[in-house]
């Protein structure tokens, strides 16, 4: 598991440090004829330089964020959800990003100061051991992250811890629709490429209820079309032919759940 997110580490690294898309090119990054991240550029507090194109969704669109809520983004980067939270909550409220990449951290904090805002902070840290303490948050976000996790349970019962009674989440993530080649499934770099991490959507669900959360429900969910030359970068054309034919499929799929209690 840690060279799982050592990998994860220094690819965001070099997201930030070559200034490009995720494992440029990867999945991660929308191609031409792919489908993958949301434009976000026509929504309020939309910061450019905290954009590498690294979502899957827009959770904020669904997390019913309302003024002077206390929001955690798991998986901040550079800080763009964070930014857009920022705008919904007001001066009133707080947002917090969590990432463990520190040169993440710099690049948001940096976007941070040229902003102005006395209301957000970045942390350094890790989404299965979350540097944020118990029932202190009312809404958690994510974006195209957890699936890079390996303890999915540990990071969503993460979560339920620091909510209040009462709050909710609101997630972009990857999810698999029936099975994957192996290959492709095992080729490591591809943990930081958003698909080999996600579980089959029935379990990523099941993993979600076992944390303790309520009204779990799919708010969106879209099909996403990987090019096959990155694919052949993993598997054979034998390979590639059987999943085409397949039912198989990435899914992007944003999720809401709530504590109850």
């Amino acid at each position: 598991m840690n060279e799982i997110k050592e990998v994860v580490k220094r690819t965001y690294t070099n997201v930030v440090n070559n200034a490009t898309g995720c494992c440029s090119p990867s999945c991660c990054s929308p191609a031409e004829d792919s489908y993958f991240g949301e434009d976000y550029s026509a929504i309020e507090g939309y910061e450019k330089d905290a954009d590498f194109g690294l979502g899957c969704g827009i959770p904020t669109k669904y997390a019913q964020i309302a003024a002077g809520n206390t929001v955690l983004d798991l998986g901040a980067g550079a800080g763009n959800d964070v930014f857009i939270a920022r705008s919904i909550v007001g001066d009133t409220g707080q947002v917090l990003g969590v990432d463990m990449t520190e040169a993440m951290i710099d690049m948001a904090n940096a976007n941070k100061q040229k902003l102005g805002y006395e209301n957000v902070e970045f942390l350094l840290g890790d989404i299965e051991d979350l540097p944020i303490e118990d029932h202190t948050v009312d809404v958690v976000i994510s974006n195209c992250v957890l699936n890079l996790v390996p303890n999915k349970l540990l990071a969503y019962s993460e979560i339920y811890r620091v909510l209040k009674s009462g709050g909710h989440f609101c997630i972009s993530d990857i999810a698999l629709n029936g099975d994957l080649p192996v290959d492709l499934l095992n080729a490591a770099e591809m943990y930081a490429g958003c698909a080999s991490g996600a579980l089959e959507r029935s379990e990523y669900l099941d993993v979600i209820k076992r944390a303790g959360f309520k009204n779990v429900i799919v708010v969106e969910e879209h099909q996403i079309n990987i090019p096959d030359e990155m694919l052949l970068r993993h598997i054979s054309k034998d390979d590639l032919s059987i999943y085409r034919k397949s039912e198989n499929a990435i899914l992007s799929i944003t999720v809401y759940g709530r504590k109850e209690n």
